[in-house]
């Protein structure tokens, strides 16, 4: 018998958010959560448009946290899990709050605004017991799961090399004075310690150790500010090392004028390689040492049990960013309704937030010291 939609609380998503919205289409796409209640902005006034504009009542719309646990603790139909979607430095009080509430949370990346902080909230979601999750929303794309089962299975043999490329191009001018969405990310006080690095070179990262199934074990990095005046990085260029010395590359650039969203991954093995693209998710490529390419395709038959898990329409119909999204959230639920165990280890969670700021100060020190350096970045 299905279960009940969860009731969800979103952080954030007020008026000119970009991602609060996706948290919404995502977390009710698959019937497994509905709306509930927000803190939308702290301008109540903007809370409450934005309540009504998605069809809740005004008395649902909070200005902060904490207004909204404690309204909702005393009602029948309060929330039952919380969803962050605000800047980064907002992110380690939301959490550490719904947890200590005794609320389950999913939360956008990077996890927190700094190391200091992420390392004090593990702790804080171990002692609790709640699900942790982590929106790194590449990982929900059905041939992405594909690609980590390949990998896994010794498909393309032990692996020799990872390369993984995420170029934009939104900020390639000056234009924090103007656009909302980049002044909070390219100001050190609201993003933290990353700029471009913080914002999408967590994704590539992560996206890399969790297909491959390898952690990297040191680093050094490259991390310019190319635009005059900015006060964060624009710019990622990264060596890796992964266990068993496996080389590897990351670039992830917000100034690479023309891009739009060009994440790509690369991991080569001894047997044979793949490859993913963004602009064509629903494709996963192997190739081949005897000049095949073969070209898999997201729905079709025969594909591992996760990747027909992630996928809703049959093959030649495409689906894209909010699907993947969703599929996170479908997992969120599933770990609320115990089933953790059965996801094995496809939800980011703290462990993944954790490495993931690791990289970030370690990126950046490697930056200032000009130096190889050694990630003891463990999980949490």
């Amino acid at each position: 018998m299905a279960q009940p939609a969860l009731r969800l609380g979103l952080v954030g998503g007020g008026p000119g958010s970009f991602i609060g919205p996706v948290h919404r289409m995502a977390a009710c796409l698959d019937g497994r959560f509905v709306l509930a209640a927000g803190a939308f902005s702290r301008d109540i006034a903007k809370s409450q448009s934005q309540a009504v504009a998605w069809g809740l009542a005004a008395d649902r719309a909070y200005d902060g946290i904490k207004a909204m646990l404690a309204d909702e603790r005393q009602r029948d139909d309060g929330i039952q899990a919380v969803a962050i979607a605000t800047p980064n430095d907002s992110h380690f009080a939301i959490a550490k709050a719904a947890i200590e509430a005794g609320l389950p949370v999913i939360c956008d990346k990077p996890m927190t605004a700094t190391l200091a902080e992420a390392e004090a909230l593990a702790p804080i979601v171990a002692a609790s017991g709640r699900p942790f999750a982590l929106t790194y929303t590449y990982t929900g794309y059905a041939m992405i799961r594909e690609a980590r089962a390949r990998v896994a299975d010794g498909t393309i043999g032990r692996v020799r090399k990872i390369m993984v490329d995420y170029p934009q191009g939104w900020l390639a001018d000056a234009i924090e004075d103007r656009n909302t969405q980049a002044s909070w990310r390219t100001d050190p006080d609201r993003a933290g310690q990353g700029g471009a690095i913080g914002d999408i070179g967590v994704h590539a990262f992560q996206l890399a150790e969790y297909v491959a199934g390898l952690r990297v074990e040191e680093l050094v990095a490259d991390l310019p500010r190319v635009v005059p005046g900015r006060r964060l990085d624009d710019d990622c260029n990264i060596l890796l090392r992964f266990e068993g010395k496996v080389p590897g590359v990351l670039t992830a650039s917000q100034i690479a004028t023309g891009e739009r969203n060009g994440l790509r991954l690369r991991v080569y093995g001894e047997k044979g390689g793949l490859e993913w693209d963004h602009d064509a998710p629903g494709k996963l490529i192997l190739r081949w040492p005897d000049a095949r390419t073969e070209i898999l395709h997201s729905g079709a038959p025969g594909l591992h049990l996760t990747a027909q898990r992630a996928t809703r329409l049959p093959s030649g119909h495409p689906e894209g960013f909010i699907e993947a999204f969703a599929t996170l959230y479908a997992g969120f639920a599933d770990a609320i309704a115990g089933e953790t165990a059965a996801l094995d280890g496809l939800l980011p969670g703290i462990g993944d937030g954790l490495r993931s700021m690791r990289f970030i100060d370690l990126a950046a020190r490697s930056h200032e010291a000009r130096a190889w350096l050694p990630f003891s970045g463990g999980a949490a």
